[in-house]
């Protein structure tokens, strides 16, 4: 009987051990409350912080977004009057060429847009009026406008400004961006004398019409030797005349669009890259 009763009670105490160590696990001590508290507690002053951080990172990106979106509405480039190059502005890139397209919109103006255009390569068509008489020129004129491209004036009827009375030299000018306006709704920026020639009186005129005046650092078209494709595209690349900012003159002429996509390829394989019209500062000194 005693036997049976020390085992019973050895058995009784395993229980109770038992028992007490099953309300540890399942009641914490004050000590752990207080260190699960502290945990929870850090946890949610990290996550306040990691979220003050991001916060503070996105607004931050907001606003160099915005300054960014700002300095680009601004203008990046200027004319130099004395040699005609696109000079940079505001740390802008200067490893840039400005192609301009003359005596548009022809035979040519529109397919060499498209090409332009499938090159992501901006550029000035400069008109001439005698190009855009009819519906059907005007909807080549407005297309090329559509695709992207700046219209420049180029005078009405293609004469050396030199030659003319003031009353024709004016006539040659606004009546042009007349019919530019009338098609397009817009009157052109940029103003280019037919042959470079431009009179103290047509240089009042562009101004008063709030045109940026320029003429060209090189061009070859017209030459004879260099009316072939192969020819214009590697003296167009290749010129001596190159320079950060060159201002390129081109005309709508058939070999000029042949070789216009291997002239624009050439050029950035050198480093260069066409700028945007749109940001050549229209401010007239």
């Amino acid at each position: 009987m005693k036997i049976t009763g020390l085992i019973i009670g050895v058995f009784f105490l395993m229980i109770l051990a038992s028992c007490t160590d099953l309300t540890a696990v399942e009641k914490p001590s004050e000590l752990e409350k207080e260190e699960y508290e502290q945990e929870e507690n850090n946890s949610d002053d990290h996550s306040k912080v990691h979220e003050s951080k991001l916060q503070k990172n996105k607004g931050d990106d907001e606003r160099e977004l915005k300054e960014e979106a700002v300095s680009l509405s601004e203008p990046q480039y200027k004319i130099n009057a004395s040699n005609w190059t696109v000079e940079p502005m505001n740390h802008a890139n200067s490893k840039v060429v400005l192609l301009t397209i003359d005596d548009a919109p022809d035979k040519n103006a529109l397919e060499m847009a498209r090409i332009l255009k499938k090159l992501s390569a901006p550029a000035i068509f400069f008109v001439n009026g005698h190009f855009i008489d009819t519906p059907e020129e005007a909807e080549v004129l407005k297309a090329i406008h559509e695709l992207g491209f700046a219209i420049g004036n180029h005078t009405y009827s293609h004469y050396n400004l030199k030659t003319l009375s003031e009353a024709q030299q004016y006539n040659e000018i606004v009546s042009l961006n007349d019919r530019v306006e009338e098609i397009i709704g817009e009157r052109p920026k940029f103003f280019r004398a037919p042959f470079g020639s431009i009179s103290d009186y047509s240089r009042k005129v562009a101004k008063d019409e709030n045109m940026l005046l320029m003429n060209w650092t090189y061009g070859y078209d017209w030459e004879k030797e260099y009316q072939s494709k192969e020819a214009l595209a590697d003296i167009m690349i290749n010129s001596p005349f190159l320079v950060n900012g060159a201002n390129l003159l081109m005309h709508d002429r058939q070999w000029t669009k042949e070789a216009l996509e291997d002239i624009v390829k050439g050029l950035r394989n050198k480093g260069f890259t066409p700028v945007d019209p749109a940001q050549i500062s229209q401010e007239i000194e």
